[in-house]
């Protein structure tokens, strides 16, 4: 991704600090090597960071605390400059100057990413108002390209949660092969984070049932993002956070996956074996 300066979140609950007003910009501030822990802000193009920062923060306890609560957002891919947006306020680059993001920016942010932050019951936080931020025709930090839309390839839909379907059981090996040709295989697993507090990532290893209403073209991002950001489904999904597989049914609409129904994948089912016996003579309408 290409950025260029044009000329003259924090998630955390209770969290007030704003970009333009948290930063005395007569403070002070050095150069530092952009920790380990802040995964997000690395491959961005630098490597040092200038602290405090444009959110206020002072050390890199709190830079890495308050920044670490972006993490799962940032995994939703829900928009392509979102990384760079954050990285640009909790690990600006050192420069002569600091570069705030352009308010175009954000507002391209805010309205792809805001949606999935609701979904696990956040709004857009005041300190990342996109108001505070300078227009584009000041200094400020704005993509080449002058298309802020965050499309999907062919979309122009931004993923929101859905309803999450109750995890169904088949009882005929005829209704498993009826689903198997709109059909997505799912390894299920989950992994804490370094803090060890109840965030997971979801990680998932997907196999293409067959070539369905849900074609591999980029499915498995599109599965990953759904994942994600509808984490109370998995939740419901997988309360034990042991390695599950499902069988996700569903189509693709204007470029985004819906999710219609949930079968558990159990080895043993005598119908789901026999189904995935006759699977190979099966055709799909």
């Amino acid at each position: 991704m290409v950025f260029s300066v044009t000329s003259a979140v924090s998630e955390n609950k209770g969290d007030t600090e704003a970009p333009g007003d948290a930063l005395d910009i007569g403070l002070s501030t050095k150069c530092v090597v952009i920790p380990k822990e802040m995964g997000m802000c690395h491959n961005i193009g630098y490597s040092e960071m200038r602290l405090p920062n444009l959110m206020g923060h002072t050390s890199m306890a709190e830079v890495i605390l308050k920044s670490t609560t972006w993490q799962h957002l940032v995994h939703t891919d829900c928009h392509p400059h979102l990384r760079t947006f954050l990285c640009s306020l909790f690990a600006p680059i050192c420069l002569d100057t600091f570069i705030h993001p352009c308010r175009s920016m954000c507002a391209a942010v805010r309205d792809s990413c805001a949606p999935a932050l609701l979904c696990r019951g956040h709004r857009w936080p005041a300190s990342l108002a996109c108001d505070r931020f300078p227009a584009d025709e000041d200094m400020c930090l704005a993509p080449l390209t002058r298309d802020y839309k965050h499309l999907h390839k062919g979309s122009s839909k931004v993923p929101t949660c859905q309803t999450c379907p109750a995890v169904e059981e088949f009882f005929t090996h005829k209704r498993v092969l009826e689903v198997f040709c709109d059909t997505v295989k799912v390894k299920l697993s989950k992994k804490k984070t370094a803090l060890e507090d109840q965030e997971y990532n979801i990680e998932c290893q997907v196999e293409f049932i067959t070539q369905g209403s849900l074609l591999p073209y980029e499915t498995q991002s599109m599965i990953q993002q759904w994942l994600l950001i509808n984490e109370k489904c998995i939740e419901r999904m997988n309360p034990t956070h042991r390695p599950m597989v499902y069988l996700l049914v569903g189509n693709i609409e204007e470029g985004i996956i819906l999710v219609k129904q949930i079968y558990r994948w159990q080895r043993k089912d005598s119908q789901l074996t026999l189904a995935t016996q006759k699977w190979r003579y099966h055709k799909c309408l």
